[in-house]
């Protein structure tokens, strides 16, 4: 399957050091299946920091991955999905949260952010906040973790 990755630079080599923590799965790389997802981000990153959007392809194999490393996949927002993210996100918690090598499930995008904060804030119950997001089209992200993962990464040149 196709990958995109949106930036502001071409991604020739996945530098760990330059990934941000408390996102949705953790600190990694991700990618998205969702080209035009892909570009949005790169537009965002380039609003937030300059430089020209750029969108890189890879190539990934779920299937032989999923022999070889643990493979964590949200289908759809649900409970465990949601107190999942929350919990990478939760800058008070040890990190890294889990010990996945690839996570794949649906993107708490800037679109969510406000249910997440009233389910953070007790306004609102995490089955509420699931039903909320089960009517969105979310993309869906996926999440390599650590050098092992990216080796089932192809860059589409």
């Amino acid at each position: 399957m196709r990958l995109y990755h949106g930036s502001n630079v071409m991604i020739d080599e996945v530098d760990f050091a330059k990934c941000h923590p408390f996102k949705d799965f953790g600190c990694g790389f991700y990618l998205t299946d969702n080209l035009k997802h892909a570009r949005n981000m790169a537009f965002r990153r380039c609003m937030r920091t300059g430089g020209k959007e750029c969108v890189t392809e890879f190539e990934f194999n779920l299937t032989s991955a999923s022999q070889d490393l643990k493979v964590k996949v949200f289908d759809r927002p649900s409970e465990e999905w949601a107190e999942f993210v929350m919990k990478n996100r939760n800058e008070a918690e040890s990190h890294p949260v889990h010990d996945y090598d690839i996570v794949i499930g649906p993107i708490a995008d800037d679109s969510v952010v406000m249910s997440f904060r009233l389910f953070q804030d007790g306004y609102i119950s995490i089955s509420e906040l699931v039903k909320r997001l089960e009517y969105r089209e979310l993309s869906t992200q996926y999440f390599f973790h650590n050098a092992k993962a990216l080796t089932y990464l192809t860059r589409v040149l």
